[in-house]
């Protein structure tokens, strides 16, 4: 699974430089596009089990456990690390918040800070590579509930396919409850923390 990852990137960045510039106007289009076909086979894996909802059912609540500490972990995370770096508890935490989601937490700590804004999305889209390439050995030598971490908020997206493949409909579920739950969360909790 990471080697076929790394040689679509490494497929990608070729035809990046051999591709005509027009075409980059259309980029957000054809990502739209892949994404949702992406998740529409996701969603047909998900359909031909049928007992998967009466499972997700018997969890009820407790289905909400995994985001919470998903939260507790990367917020304590990225604090501890702002410690390393000099960053304040403030700072540091609102980084974290964005779980993954690089482009609405930059945007959101950009008013704060340009410095901030441009440490928020690389260190988010720095967790959205690690989590594609840790997925499948996570759920392989962990277990599948915590290979839904990693992903954070794109657990709900982009990181959806690789955690259905690695795993099974019912965890695709829950990484989709928790993508939702996070996704939902970061545009709150990021300026609460930053304004802390």
């Amino acid at each position: 699974m990471s080697l076929s990852i790394i040689v679509s990137v490494v497929l990608g960045i070729t035809m990046g430089l051999l591709m005509p510039e027009y075409i980059f106007n259309y980029t957000d289009i054809i990502i739209d596009f892949g994404l949702c076909l992406l998740l529409f086979f996701v969603g047909i894996d998900i359909g031909r089990n049928k007992g998967v909802f009466n499972d997700i059912k018997k969890i009820g609540l407790k289905v909400l456990l995994i985001p919470i500490m998903i939260i507790i972990g990367s917020i304590s995370g990225s604090v501890i690390a702002g410690f390393f770096v000099g960053l304040p508890v403030n700072e540091s935490s609102a980084v974290g918040a964005g779980f993954g989601w690089y482009s609405l937490s930059a945007m959101l700590l950009s008013e704060y800070s340009t410095e901030l804004s441009a440490l928020a999305f690389i260190s988010n889209v720095v967790r959205e590579i690690l989590a594609i390439i840790f997925i499948p050995i996570i759920a392989k030598y962990i277990g599948d509930v915590e290979s839904v971490a990693p992903a954070g908020a794109t657990a709900m997206d982009t990181s959806l396919p690789i955690i259905s493949k690695a795993t099974n409909p019912e965890i695709s579920i829950i990484a989709f409850i928790t993508g939702v739950v996070l996704s939902s969360l970061v545009p709150i909790l990021v300026p609460m923390l930053i304004n802390l």
